[in-house]
């Protein structure tokens, strides 16, 4: 892990309520799929944000940053990248990381901006030689809240390995995806999941449920990753 200064290249949002952020380091680094920054904001405030990028050795990392005035934790880091131009970083955190030497197939599920976690994971997956089928659920509560969808089914019609499958809470008719929670279509449509490197990202709450469940249902916790199980 290094401190590294930071600097601004894209701010863009993505949804009224998502951004992506690229940031150039002072330096390369070398980081694997599903790792993390962490925004420094103080000596004993660190905000950690997945690394979107595809991996490897790099001085641009991408971040898919959730924030809205009444989240301030995040939101301070988009005023301060908005006001200054640049941040201090840490970087590369996490050991949930993709796992290219196993022979299982992989199951990623996102809820929200935990997106880029498997986004990271899912480029490094394909961009190796490795023909492991791989299937991405990601979940939202409106389909406008899935702001690469477009882009992913494009993607799986590239790649015969990639199953891509967005649920949504809500949707009107014609939704091309599943209904629901997102860890309930999985449960329904992934009845050999027991047997899959599962990664999986968003909000704590989310991260505990599906740890639970799909433990009670046979997966060792051995074959499920993501850094929010670290603290739940």
């Amino acid at each position: 892990m290094k401190q590294l200064q930071a600097s601004l290249v894209t701010l863009e949002a993505l949804t009224p309520a998502v951004y992506r952020v690229e940031l150039e380091l002072a330096e390369r680094i070398q980081f694997a799929g599903g790792q993390y920054l962490q925004v420094v904001m103080g000596d004993n405030d660190k905000r950690p944000f997945s690394i979107a990028s595809c991996p490897g050795e790099t001085d641009l990392v991408e971040l898919h940053i959730g924030a809205t005035p009444d989240n301030g934790y995040a939101m301070e880091v988009i005023e301060a990248l908005q006001q200054q131009g640049e941040l201090l970083v840490e970087l590369p955190l996490g050991d949930a990381s993709y796992r290219a030497d196993s022979e299982r197939p992989l199951i990623l599920i996102a809820g929200g901006t935990g997106f880029s976690y498997t986004w990271s994971i899912l480029q490094a997956h394909l961009a190796s030689a490795s023909e492991r089928p791989v299937t991405l659920y990601w979940g939202g509560r409106r389909p406008e809240d899935l702001y690469l969808d477009a882009e992913l089914q494009e993607l799986a019609a590239e790649h015969s390995q990639l199953s891509y499958r967005p649920v949504v809470e809500e949707a009107e008719a014609g939704w091309h995806g599943a209904i629901g929670l997102v860890h309930h279509t999985v449960m329904v449509e992934q009845p050999e999941f027991a047997k899959a490197d599962v990664y999986v990202a968003g909000r704590f709450e989310m991260v505990r449920v599906i740890r639970d469940d799909f433990n009670a249902r046979g997966l060792p916790l051995d074959n499920l990753y993501g850094d929010a199980l670290a603290f739940i």
